[in-house]
C-alpha cells in the first residue's frame, strides 16, 4: 500500500509551493477539486504585497495591524513581514518574472491600506495567473485532478489521510502529513469572487472532526466588482485600479467616499465596501468606478486581464465608467493553526493559505498580503514537516462513504447563498442572524447530502461567530 510523505489539498499558491519546498525526494500528492487553476490564486490581479527594503519590514508590520483592527497576532504579522522579503526574493532567483518599470527596475504600486508603494505585480493585472503558471511548471509531484476530498482519515489526533471521490468512485490514499490548502468560501454567498470550486467544505469537515475554526465572521467584501456577468464568479476590478487614480463615484459623479474616510478610495477595504452599502442605500443611486485619469495604452498594458474581460462584456475602457458593487472576496477566518500552519489538536495535520486562520490578517486582510501569506507560511509549514520526528503507523480505513449530494440539494444550497449574502454579509442585523441560524439548523435536520452539510456547518460557524462578535470590528458591520 502506498504511503505518500504529504497529501495536500489544492493547488493555489500555498499548495504548490508547498509540494515545492518538500524537493524531488518526497513522495507528495497534490489534489484538485478540478482542475489545477481553478483556484482563487489564478484569478488574483492586484499583485503580492512585500517589504520595500529592510527599513520598510516595521511599517508593513504596522500597515497590517492597523488594517487588521487590532486582530492580528503580532507574531504572525512579524512573519509574514520578515520572511516575505526572503520568500519573493527566492521566487526572483527561482526564474520568476515581475514586472519592471522603464528604468529596469521592479515596479512597486500602491493598494488601499499600504503606506507606501510596495506592491510587486507581473503580467499587468494578471499576477495570480503568472504565479500559478510558474509554479506549475515547476512541480515534479503527482497531481490527482477532478477529485473531492469527502474526509480526512483521523482517529484520535492522528490524520491518516484522505478519502476522494473520482469517477465516480472513493478511493483512500494515506500519507504521513495531510496539508490542507482548499482556499476560502466564496461558493457560500451569492455575489463573490472566488473560483467556483472554492465551497468551505474543509472547513465543515475540520468542524465534524473536533476541530477549531477562528475568527469567522471576518469576512472580506470586495468594494469594486461588476456582479452583471454570467457565471457564480463575479468580475474582479483590482484594488491597484484606485492606487494608481481610478475613482469611484455615483451616478451624479460625486466622490462620495470622501464623507465616510479621510482617504477616499484608499481607505481599507471594509470601509470603502460599508460606504458603497450605505451610499447606496440613503441615495438610492447607482455607483461606479471612473477610469477617466488613465489613457487608452497604458490601462491596456497595465491592467490587461480587466480591459479584455471588460470588452467582451461591451464595455470600452477606460473611457466608459463600470457599474459596482462590493461582493465577497476574501475569508480571513478559517481553521485554527499554530504559527507552523499546523491544525490545533492534531499531530500531523496542517492548514494553509486562506483556509487557515494564524491571526495573520486579523479582522480585516490588508490588500495583496494573501499572496504573501501562501509563499511564507506554506515554507513553514513544509519545514516543520521536515524537522519533526513523528511516528507514523498506518491505520487503514473503510473506503465506504455517505452520499454526496441528493435531491433537492440545489435547491437548498441556492436558498442558503441567499440567505448568506442577504443577512451574513456587508452589514448584518442581529435579528437577521439569528433568522439565519435557525433556518441552517432546519436544513441540517433534514435529509441532505454530505457536501451540502458540510457547506451548511461552516455558514452556520460564520453566522454564529457574527451573532457572537456584539460590536462592530474590521469586516464584521453589525447593527442591533
Amino acid at each position: 500500500m502506498k504511503i505518500y510523505d504529504a497529501i495536500i489539498i489544492g493547488a493555489g499558491i500555498a499548495g504548490l509551493n508547498a509540494a515545492a519546498s518538500f524537493g524531488e525526494d518526497k513522495e507528495v500528492l497534490i489534489i484538485c477539486k478540478e482542475n489545477s487553476w481553478d483556484c482563487n490564486t489564478f484569478y488574483a490581479q492586484g499583485g503580492i504585497a512585500v517589504p520595500y527594503d529592510e527599513e520598510d519590514i516595521q511599517v508593513h508590520i504596522e500597515d497590517t495591524i492597523n488594517v487588521g483592527a487590532t486582530l492580528c497576532n503580532r507574531e504572525a504579522v512579524e512573519i509574514l513581514c520578515r520572511d516575505g522579503r526572503v520568500a519573493v526574493d527566492d521566487l526572483i532567483d527561482r526564474g520568476f518574472q515581475f514586472d519592471k518599470g522603464e528604468d529596469g527596475t521592479l515596479h512597486y504600486t500602491k493598494e488601499a491600506g499600504h503606506s507606501r508603494a510596495r506592491i510587486l505585480h507581473a503580467g499587468g493585472d494578471a499576477s495570480g495567473r503568472c504565479m500559478h503558471h510558474f509554479l506549475m511548471q515547476e512541480n515534479q509531484h503527482a497531481l490527482l485532478y477532478n477529485s473531492t476530498v469527502t474526509d480526512l482519515l483521523i482517529e484520535g489526533e492522528i490524520c491518516h489521510g484522505v478519502r476522494v471521490y473520482h469517477k465516480g468512485t472513493f478511493r483512500n490514499y494515506y500519507a504521513k502529513n495531510t496539508i490542507i490548502a482548499s482556499g476560502g468560501v466564496g461558493s457560500i454567498y451569492k455575489y463573490h469572487t472566488n473560483a467556483r470550486s472554492i465551497s468551505g467544505e474543509m472547513q465543515g469537515l475540520i468542524l465534524e472532526k473536533g476541530g477549531k475554526l477562528r475568527d469567522m465572521e471576518m469576512m472580506q467584501f470586495h468594494p469594486t466588482v461588476f456582479i452583471h456577468n454570467k457565471g457564480a464568479r463575479k468580475q474582479l476590478l483590482t484594488e491597484a485600479l484606485r492606487g494608481e487614480g481610478a475613482w469611484i463615484v455615483d451616478e451624479d459623479k460625486k466622490r462620495f467616499l470622501f464623507e465616510y474616510d479621510k482617504r477616499g478610495p484608499l481607505s481599507p477595504r471594509n470601509i470603502v465596501s460599508s460606504s458603497i452599502f450605505d451610499w447606496k442605500k440613503k441615495t438610492h443611486k447607482q455607483v461606479f468606478l471612473s477610469l477617466k485619469n488613465f489613457e487608452k495604452e497604458f490601462f491596456k498594458k497595465r491592467f490587461p486581464t480587466i480591459y479584455f474581460n471588460m470588452k467582451d462584456l461591451g464595455f470600452k475602457l477606460p473611457a466608459d465608467e463600470i457599474p459596482i458593487s462590493p461582493a465577497f472576496h476574501y475569508a480571513m477566518g478559517g481553521i485554527e493553526t499554530n504559527l507552523d500552519g499546523k491544525v490545533l489538536n492534531f499531530k500531523n495535520l496542517y492548514a494553509i493559505g486562506e483556509v487557515a486562520s494564524t491571526g495573520v490578517h486579523g479582522g480585516n486582510r490588508l490588500a495583496s498580503n494573501s499572496l504573501l501569506e501562501g509563499l511564507v507560511f506554506s515554507k513553514r509549514a513544509v519545514d516543520n514537516i521536515c524537522s519533526s520526528k513523528f511516528n507514523f503507523e498506518l491505520k487503514v480505513f473503510s473506503q465506504e462513504e455517505e452520499v454526496l449530494v441528493k435531491d433537492g440539494d440545489k435547491v437548498l444550497k441556492d436558498e442558503l447563498r441567499e440567505l448568506m449574502w442577504e443577512n451574513a454579509g456587508i452589514v448584518r442585523k442581529r435579528s437577521k442572524l439569528e433568522q439565519t441560524l435557525q433556518r441552517i439548523d432546519q436544513i441540517l435536520e433534514g435529509d441532505i447530502g454530505k457536501l451540502l452539510r458540510l457547506r451548511l456547518k461552516t455558514s452556520r460557524k460564520i453566522v454564529k461567530s457574527a451573532i457572537y462578535r456584539q460590536e462592530s470590528l474590521g469586516a464584521h458591520y453589525i447593527l442591533n
